[in-house]
């Protein structure tokens, strides 16, 4: 119906100059005083063959209409189409052009960043292994310090790879327990400075993911419940077979904030409060559940604490 009313639109003139035509043949029949039969049956006729004429026209506008979706242009009929078209084909090659510039340009900063981050990982495992010979409250809290920038680094080639073409994805069954306790691992030196509470219960389930991006999550979830939380404690359970839950006691998400936390860069008042938080994070997380087939979501209660829930049940990714 939409293409039939673009029709009308585009013959609008057409109809009206036969239209017109029409009514002067018809007047000049009555002007005459002939029989209203003589003025009758050319009318109609006129009009059949009109009717006929325009579903012929409207089945080559639809035809035509159908070509230009699928990118190819119809023969032109006239010069003026001819000139539309060379308008066209100049456009398509000035984007195609574009595009191939903005594609290099991205490959060369995807590798310039890449190489930064690697090369910037050799002088954080030399300030870590300095830092390990003392055992000193400074030097405890610099080892803090280097992990998030550490953390940082690492979301940094996450943000890089997630739109690669050469993502690493290597999907098979593991042991969420393999992939949790590390995570936790990684943060230990948190909690013990912050003197936090860890409740972890072993989940003893199977799902399958890729372990080295459903890593990145899970620790991106603890660092933030380690990061908000200053007294408590952080728990990490399975609620039933398959919803990962990770809970801390911290400060909470305002009730506007929650429903935007996973997008890019938002951070809410809680980001506006630290000026290290850079609102990425959790945007990541989202992205990558959504390669791996799982789901993502989060309950919080200002003051109380949050609670980040993912659902590794989902299966849309094939096991390799």
């Amino acid at each position: 119906m939409k293409l039939f009313k673009s029709y009308l639109k585009y013959r609008v003139k057409l109809f009206v100059g036969c239209a017109a035509v029409m009514g002067i043949f018809a007047s000049s029949y009555l002007l005459f005083d002939m029989p209203a039969i003589a003025v009758l049956y050319p009318l109609i006729l006129t009009i059949v063959i009109g009717l006929i004429a325009m579903v012929f026209d409207f089945v080559i506008f639809s035809k035509r209409h159908d070509r230009i979706l699928s990118e190819e242009l119809p023969v032109p009929k006239n010069r003026l189409e001819e000139d539309y078209q060379l308008i066209i084909e100049k456009l398509k090659e000035e984007a195609k052009m574009a595009e191939q510039k903005a594609y290099a340009d991205y490959t060369d900063m995807v590798g310039y960043y890449t190489v930064w981050a690697h090369q910037i990982k050799t002088p954080i495992a030399a300030m870590r292994l300095n830092l390990q010979s003392e055992d000193t409250e400074s030097a405890r809290r610099l080892m803090g310090d280097l992990g998030r920038i550490e953390a940082y680094v690492e979301m940094a080639l996450t943000f890089l790879r997630l739109d690669s073409n050469n993502t690493d994805y290597l999907i098979k069954e593991y042991d969420i327990d393999e992939i949790v306790r590390p995570a936790i691992r990684k943060f230990s030196r948190e909690f013990i400075l912050k003197k936090l509470k860890l409740e972890y219960e072993p989940v003893e389930y199977k799902a399958v993911t890729d372990s080295k991006w459903l890593s990145f999550i899970v620790e991106q979830i603890i660092s933030n419940a380690v990061k908000y939380t200053s007294e408590g404690s952080v728990r990490i359970y399975m609620n039933e077979p398959g919803v990962l839950c990770i809970e801390d006691t911290g400060i909470g998400i305002s009730a506007e904030d929650l429903p935007r936390i996973f997008e890019n860069g938002y951070t809410g008042f809680n980001g506006r409060e630290d000026k290290r938080a850079s609102g990425i994070g959790l945007y990541l997380c989202k992205r990558i559940a959504g390669n791996l087939g799982h789901k993502i979501s989060a309950e919080s209660t200002v003051g109380k604490g949050t609670k980040l829930i993912l659902d590794l049940r989902a299966k849309v990714v094939e096991v390799e």
